[in-house]
């Protein structure tokens, strides 16, 4: 019988499927693999935003830490990628373990730090579209979207407060 989570993750594919979700999720996927498009963020802001370069490391030191994180909880936790044969998977994976998302944790993470960097909330838009993208391509569960959020908003506190100090 079904977990009430896979029966959830189902019905947000039932809704959300379709084949321009699943290209645009996709991309999502390939920008946030191993942290790679936040990182490059990163340098490049650094680069070009000389006044605010400690804060463009700082980004990068955050998504870093939120990925490497999830990567640590994942072998801790063990938890398999759905398999349902109800659930379309639209991407391949690095590896079979889904708890925590580490798409979602350093998006969270990118997004407080860019929050901060630029003054305004709208970076924040960014973590429902991955969270959801993530779920939409069948690789993870809603439960480890949400932790992966949460601990990507936590490890940018922590980096974001550790750059003001310096």
């Amino acid at each position: 019988m079904p977990s009430k989570e896979t029966k959830l993750l189902v019905a947000i594919q039932d809704l959300a499927y379709s084949q321009a979700t699943v290209k645009a999720a996709r991309a999502l996927s390939h920008f946030g693999e191993h942290d790679l498009g936040w990182l490059a963020l990163a340098a490049g802001g650094a680069i070009v935003d000389k006044q605010r370069r400690s804060k463009w490391l700082a980004l990068g030191a955050g998504t870093f830490a939120a990925h490497a994180a999830t990567v640590v909880l994942k072998r801790i936790v063990r938890r398999p990628r759905p398999s349902d044969e109800r659930v379309k998977v639209g991407v391949k994976t690095p590896s079979q373990l889904s708890f925590p998302s580490s798409h979602a944790a350093n998006t969270a993470a990118a997004a407080a730090h860019l929050a901060d960097i630029t003054g305004r909330k709208t970076p924040w838009l960014l973590v429902p579209v991955m969270m959801l993208s993530r779920n939409v391509l069948g690789v993870h569960y809603p439960t480890d979207t949400l932790a992966g959020a949460a601990l990507g908003v936590g490890a940018a506190k922590v980096a974001i407060e550790a750059e003001k100090r310096i």
